[in-house]
């Protein structure tokens, strides 16, 4: 009855364990998509979201184009509150992007000054300007990650500079750190 009750309790576990690690299948990033094959733009949000297949994140097609700060203030919308508030194809969820997200769409093969640095065939409407992201610099908390378009590059301004805010859904990501 004891090696029973042990098994049972050894079945319940695995299988919630393996629940949580199927919870978002998008963040095992195992597979590296190239080519037309890799970006689905969406329907069911009215065309305005396209699909990463090769990470399971669903990004804006047509990101704004107006800065923000940050860090905002109670007068001051920041980018993170850009995200909350957004509603894209009907549907609210969204959120500024973890640096690894927002550098993950990067391909430093194809950018220039009036070309974003993105994969040959993305379906995006974005411009090759910087954005930001959810995290913080873990050295200088007053600095978080940003990714430059235009180049690719990947850099850490003050967080009162003004970038534009390129917002995600799906995965956990992570609060931002004021």
């Amino acid at each position: 009855m004891k090696r029973l009750y042990f098994s049972l309790i050894g079945i319940i576990t695995f299988v919630g364990f393996a629940a949580l690690a199927l919870a978002d299948p998008g963040t095992t990033w195992d597979q590296q998509i190239n080519g037309e094959g890799r970006f689905k733009v969406l329907r069911q949000f009215d065309g305005a979201a396209v699909l990463d297949k090769e990470t399971g994140r669903v990004w804006e097609q047509s990101p704004s184009t107006v800065v923000f700060p940050w860090t905002g203030s109670a007068t001051v919308l920041d980018a993170h509150g850009h995200c909350y508030q957004l509603e894209v194809g009907g549907r609210k969820g969204w959120r500024l992007p973890t640096i690894e997200e927002l550098a993950s769409l990067v391909d430093t093969s194809q950018g220039s000054p009036t070309t974003p640095a993105l994969p040959a065939g993305h379906p995006f409407n974005v411009l090759p300007t910087p954005h930001w992201s959810s995290t913080t610099n873990a050295f200088d908390a007053g600095r978080a990650w940003a990714v430059g378009f235009a180049t690719g590059s990947v850099f850490n301004p003050v967080k009162t500079a003004t970038r534009e805010a390129w917002c995600v859904r799906g995965g956990q990501g992570i609060d931002g750190v004021l």
